[in-house]
C-alpha cells in the first residue's frame, strides 16, 4: 500500500511558525515526543487492566537514541501503536479550525508553551529541529499491519507499509543543519534529565552504535546495531507519588539530596496530597536560608503527571513561599502552560491558596508539638512567616498564634505572650503599649542598655524583611506602637507622666546649647538639652522614628513618596543630658576648652552610632590622643 496526501490545516504557513517563531524553545520537542511515547505505553497498560488487550505487555519502556553520523534522533515505545487509519486521524488532521486566524495571531509568537498547548501541536514540535520526520508503527490491535508515515515539513505526507515487527511506535527525526547541536549525547542527556527524570515509564537513553556488524546490507553498506543502551535515566516512582505512610524521614532527605546535591539538608518538609476540588501532589521543603535570597528562589519544580513543566512557579506558589524548595505536580495544569494561563486559571488560584493553608497548618503543628525545637529553627522559619504575614491577610490570621518575637536576650514570645510581658512597664501616658526594637543590637548596644536599665525589653528586628514587618505589627495590634531603640533618648521613647528635674537653670541650659551648637556646627544636627538620668550618656545622637522608617523603606525600593524621603539628607537630633557630670564640667571649663570637650562628647556619640567617618574620625583620634 502507498498513499500520498496533504495535511488538513488549510494553510502551509504552520511549519514556518513552528520552526521560526518557536526557535528559542526548541528543546521542548524532546519533552513532547517522549511524553507522547509514555502516554502510548500507559494507554496499553490501561487497556490490559480493562481486559481490552489480552496479549503480553512485556517490559514497558521508551527508548531515546541518536545516530551522530546519520544525524537522526529516534524516540521509540512499546505502547499501543497506530494503524494507518489512526495516523490519518491523529497526525494528518491537526485539531483546530481557522488556521488562517491562528497564523495571523501567532506570527509574532514567542511563547512555544502556549502555542503548542492550545492547538495540540505536541507531535509537530518535531519540525522545530527536523526537516524530515518519519513514523514507524504497529498497532496493538490483532491483525494490524505495520505502517510508515513520512513528511518533509511541507503539508505533503506519504503513508506506506512499515517495517516495524513489534507493537509500538518509533519517531525518527532527520535533524536539520540548524539543530545539529541536538545530535549529541550530552545535549540530549541534559534535556532528558531536565524534563523526563521522573516520568512514570522507564526511559532508556543511548546512541545508535557505529560499530560494524558482520556482513553488509543489500546495497553493500555496513550494518549498524539498533541501539546501545546506557541506562535508565529516570526515577519512575518519585516520593510525591507515594503515600506519606510509606515514607520515612530518610526517604524525604534522600529525595532532597537528589534534587539539590550541593545543598544543606532542609529543616523540615510538607507532603501535599489533594484530590478535591483539584488534584495536587508534591513535597515542599523548608531550606536553611542564606543571606542571598535571590539565589534561593525558583527552586520549586512544577510537573504535570511527572513531566517537568517549569521552575517559575510564581503564580502557583504564594510569593512569600518562593524560597521553599521541592516539587509540585498537578494534572489540572496543562503540560504546555503559559504565564497568562497561570495568572487567569481558577485551579491555579485554588492551588495557591491551598499551599498557603498547608504551610500554616504544618507550622502550627510543629509549634504545638515541640516549641523548643521550633524556637531553635525560628531564625530560618521566621523569614517565611514574616513575609507571609506582611503579604497575605489570611496567612497573618493563621500565623499570629505561632509567629514569634525575639528579644535581644534571645528569648522568644508569641504575640500574646509579649504583650502581657511588656504592657505593665512599657505603656505610655496615653495608654499605648510601646514595643522597642533594635535593627543592629551590637551597634545600638548603648541604647539597648539604657532601655534595659529602665526595665524595658528590646526586640531584635535585624532581618531585611523586618522594616516591613514592623509596619504590619503596628497596623494589626491595637493600641501598640513600635519605636527603634535609638529613635530618641530613653525618657522620650516611652513618655510617662513623671518628669525628671534638670540640675541646670535656664541660663545654664541656654549656654550649654550654644556651646554644643558652635562645636558641632552641622546644619543637619538639631541640638536639644534634656533632663535625663545622671547614668545616661552625656550626648545621644538619634533620628526620629518616622523619618528613619521612611528612609529605610525608600532604601528597600519604596516608590512614590518614599523616593522623596530617600533623597532627603539625614537629619539627626543631638540630645545633651543636662544631669550628666560631664555637661557640668564643660560649663565650668575655660572658653577654649569648652568647645573641645563638647566636640569630643559629640564625636563619642557619633562613634557609638557608626556615624563618625573620614576626616571627622581622624580628627577625633588626634584630639583623643591630645586630651590623654
Amino acid at each position: 500500500m502507498q498513499e500520498k496526501g496533504s495535511i488538513s490545516i488549510h494553510t502551509e504557513n504552520i511549519f514556518p511558525i513552528i520552526k521560526k517563531f518557536l526557535y528559542s524553545d526548541n528543546e521542548i520537542f524532546l519533552r513532547e515526543l517522549v511524553s507522547n511515547a509514555v502516554d502510548a505505553v500507559q494507554k496499553l497498560k490501561r487497556l490490559s487492566s480493562l481486559g481490552q488487550f489480552k496479549g503480553e505487555i512485556g517490559t514497558p519502556q521508551v527508548e531515546v537514541s541518536f545516530d551522530a553520523e546519520a544525524k537522526t534522533i529516534t524516540i521509540s515505545d512499546n505502547g499501543i501503536g497506530m494503524t494507518a487509519e489512526e495516523i490519518k486521524k491523529y497526525i494528518n488532521q491537526i485539531a483546530f479550525s481557522g488556521a488562517e486566524e491562528f497564523v495571523e495571531k501567532f506570527k509574532d509568537a514567542k511563547d512555544a508553551q502556549e502555542l503548542i498547548g492550545k492547538f495540540g501541536l505536541g507531535f509537530y514540535s518535531a519540525f522545530m529541529v527536523a526537516d524530515q520526520v518519519e513514523i514507524q508503527t504497529l498497532s496493538y490491535q490483532e491483525g494490524s499491519e505495520a505502517a510508515r508515515w513520512i513528511c518533509d515539513g511541507s503539508t505533503e505526507f506519504e503513508i506506506s507499509e512499515g517495517s516495524r515487527t513489534e507493537r509500538g511506535t518509533s519517531i525518527i527525526l532527520h535533524v536539520n543543519k540548524d539543530s545539529e547541536e541536538f545530535v549529541d549525547k550530552n545535549r540530549l542527556g541534559t534535556i532528558l534529565e531536565k524534563y523526563c527524570r521522573f516520568l512514570p515509564v522507564p526511559i532508556l537513553f543511548g546512541t545508535k552504535s557505529e560499530y560494524v556488524e558482520d556482513g553488509e546490507d543489500e546495497e553493500g553498506k555496513p550494518k549498524h546495531k539498533t541501539i546501545e543502551v546506557d541506562n535508565f535515566i529516570n526515577n519512575t516512582s518519585p516520593i510525591w507519588t507515594k503515600s506519606p505512610t510509606e515514607l520515612k524521614d530518610e526517604d524525604y532527605l534522600n529525595f532532597y539530596r537528589e534534587l539539590y546535591p550541593m545543598g544543606e539538608d532542609p529543616l523540615f518538609w510538607i507532603h501535599l496530597n489533594v484530590d478535591y476540588p483539584f488534584t495536587l501532589t508534591g513535597v515542599l521543603y523548608f531550606p536553611k536560608i542564606k543571606n542571598d535570597f535571590d539565589m534561593q528562589r525558583n527552586k520549586i519544580k512544577l510537573f504535570s503527571r511527572q513531566v517537568f513543566i517549569t521552575d517559575e512557579v510564581k503564580d502557583i506558589v504564594p510569593d512569600f513561599l518562593m524560597l521553599l524548595h521541592g516539587v509540585i505536580d498537578s494534572p489540572d495544569i496543562p503540560l504546555n502552560v503559559s504565564r497568562s494561563f497561570l495568572q487567569a486559571d481558577s485551579n491555579v488560584k485554588k492551588i495557591n491558596s491551598h499551599i498557603s493553608k498547608k504551610v500554616a497548618d504544618k507550622l502550627a503543628e510543629l509549634f504545638k508539638a515541640d516549641r523548643k525545637v521550633y524556637e531553635q529553627k525560628w531564625a530560618d522559619i521566621g523569614l517565611f512567616v514574616k513575609y507571609g504575614m506582611i503579604s497575605e491577610e489570611k496567612f497573618y490570621d493563621r500565623a499570629k498564634d505561632f509567629a514569634l518575637l525575639t528579644n535581644t536576650k534571645d528569648e522568644h514570645f508569641t504575640f500574646n505572650e509579649y504583650s502581657e510581658k511588656v504592657s505593665p512597664v512599657q505603656t505610655n501616658k496615653d495608654g499605648t503599649v510601646i514595643y522597642l526594637y533594635a535593627t543592629d543590637p551590637a551597634k545600638q548596644d548603648s541604647f539597648v542598655q539604657s532601655a534595659n536599665r529602665k526595665g524595658y525589653d528590646v526586640l531584635k528586628m535585624d532581618t531585611p524583611i523586618d522594616t516591613h514587618f514592623v509596619q504590619t505589627i503596628e497596623r494589626k495590634l491595637e493600641k501598640t506602637a513600635l519605636k527603634r531603640v535609638d529613635a530618641d533618648v530613653v525618657e522620650k521613647l516611652i513618655e510617662k507622666d513623671e518628669k525628671i528635674e534638670s540640675v541646670l537653670n535656664e541660663e545654664q541650659t541656654t549656654k550649654v546649647k550654644e556651646i554644643f551648637e558652635k562645636a558641632i556646627s552641622k546644619p543637619n544636627m538639631t541640638v536639644k538639652v534634656e533632663a535625663m538620668g545622671p547614668d545616661e550618656l552625656p550626648v545621644s545622637v538619634t533620628m526620629d522614628e518616622f523619618m528613619r522608617r521612611m528612609k529605610d523603606m525608600a532604601a528597600m525600593g519604596g516608590g512614590g513618596g518614599m523616593n522623596f524621603y530617600g533623597a532627603m539628607p539625614d537629619n539627626y537630633n543631638v540630645s545633651i543630658n543636662s544631669n550628666h557630670k560631664l555637661v557640668s564640667k564643660i560649663l565650668d571649663a575655660k572658653d577654649a576648652e569648652q568647645g573641645k570637650l563638647a566636640k569630643q562628647a559629640f564625636d563619642l556619640a557619633m562613634l557609638s552610632q557608626g556615624l563618625l567617618t573620614g576626616a571627622d574620625l581622624t580628627e577625633f583620634v588626634n584630639r583623643s590622643v591630645s586630651l590623654i
